[in-house]
């Protein structure tokens, strides 16, 4: 098959995502210089270097190693994945914060190992639903697979606690399995289970029920429990049709927490308003179909799985935050890809990014 340039259109798309993002960063990141000078310069380190800069050179890696390389080593990389997320509970290399035990530290470095599991969880879904093919309808061959993985998947992340990544990942999984063409009743059969599974968890955690009371009752503990809800929506409201302007927003002193991770979509909104939100929104709505273009025409069928699950984890965790901020959704702290603060996540995201645009060289025409 005939070598193609990469698909441009989604690539400026991706490059529009991240100018704006980079943008926002920077802006939100100075309600933090109003507090602390070192931490501002940590946490630009952390995104720009770290972040930015390791990720456009994995993204170029990745952009130049064939696709196949992925299918080939996928069960190598789903399994050193789960080690790398369960070494958050050895002493010596776990790091906790906030009662959650999510982090890696090695020198004065630490990340989330979480968001190289949930990259290792779409390459090896991907290669496994490409060997079962035309079995995935079995169910010993698609859902069985699939609930094995997501309860070795499960016990780790909640035991961290981490259940938003554990949604992320249970979405982008019945997503894949209903690309693959297994049957939408056996999908919806899941889903339902998962979800008792997950109202459970919330009857028996009260962190998880305070959040579920505040998407019901926003106004309720207006200085604790939804304290953040409110501030993201009087930020947003306050930015109006055009937004007071860019670097402008009042909120990110002080108010919001997390200006630069968790609220970053209210910051935005904030100093870019209405129109800026559209047209961000816009974007990700532009990304999800060219990508889904891009799956479509892959060259076979493990890519186009390959593709379909980086775009639909991209996808979900992006609307998963913005939904979060406007209030249609409970706070899950979830970060907006390409914009929130996180170098890991940028730096997996990226990678992933030229994983689709190495498939993308190879599409066929006229489908």
């Amino acid at each position: 098959m005939k070598d193609k340039k990469v698909d441009k259109f989604f690539l400026i798309v991706v490059f529009l995502l991240l100018f704006i993002g980079l943008a926002m960063f920077v802006s939100a990141s100075l309600g933090i210089l109003a507090k602390n000078e070192k931490t501002f310069y940590s946490v630009l380190f952390s995104q720009l270097i770290l972040g930015l800069g390791l990720g456009l050179l994995g993204m170029y890696f990745c952009l130049k190693i064939n696709y196949k390389f992925w299918r080939k080593y996928s069960f190598l990389i789903f399994l050193g994945s789960i080690l790398l997320t369960a070494a958050v509970f050895i002493p010596s290399l776990g790091w906790s914060h906030g009662g959650a035990s999510r982090w890696i530290q090695l020198g004065p470095i630490s990340f989330q190992p979480v968001e190289f599991l949930k990259f290792g969880f779409v390459i090896y879904f991907a290669a496994w639903l490409s060997w079962v093919k035309n079995r995935v309808q079995d169910f010993r061959f698609g859902i069985l697979p699939f609930g094995i993985m997501l309860s070795i998947i499960a016990f780790i992340l909640f035991k961290q606690p981490d259940t938003k990544s554990f949604i992320l990942i249970t979405i982008t999984g019945l997503s894949m399995l209903f690309v693959s063409g297994v049957s939408v009743k056996y999908i919806l059969g899941v889903g339902l289970g998962l979800i008792l599974l997950l109202g459970s968890l919330v009857y028996f955690t009260p962190y998880l029920q305070e959040r579920v009371k505040t998407l019901i009752h926003p106004s309720i503990d207006s200085q604790v429990a939804s304290y953040q809800i409110q501030q993201s929506l009087i930020a947003l409201g306050s930015g109006g049709v055009f937004g007071r302007g860019f670097g402008q927003s009042v909120q990110k002193f002080s108010y919001l927490p997390e200006p630069q991770g968790d609220s970053i979509f209210a910051v935005l909104g904030e100093e870019l308003g209405f129109t800026g939100a559209f047209i961000t929104i816009f974007l990700y709505v532009l990304f999800v179909l060219r990508g889904f273009r891009i799956a479509n025409r892959a060259p076979d069928y493990f890519s186009g799985l390959l593709v379909s699950g980086i775009v639909i984890l991209i996808t979900v965790q992006s609307f998963m935050h913005i939904a979060s901020i406007t209030g249609v959704f409970p706070l899950t702290g979830v970060p907006l890809v390409f914009m929130s603060h996180g170098g890991t996540a940028l730096l997996i995201y990226l990678m992933a990014i030229g994983i689709v645009l190495n498939i993308s060289k190879f599409q066929r025409k006229n489908i």
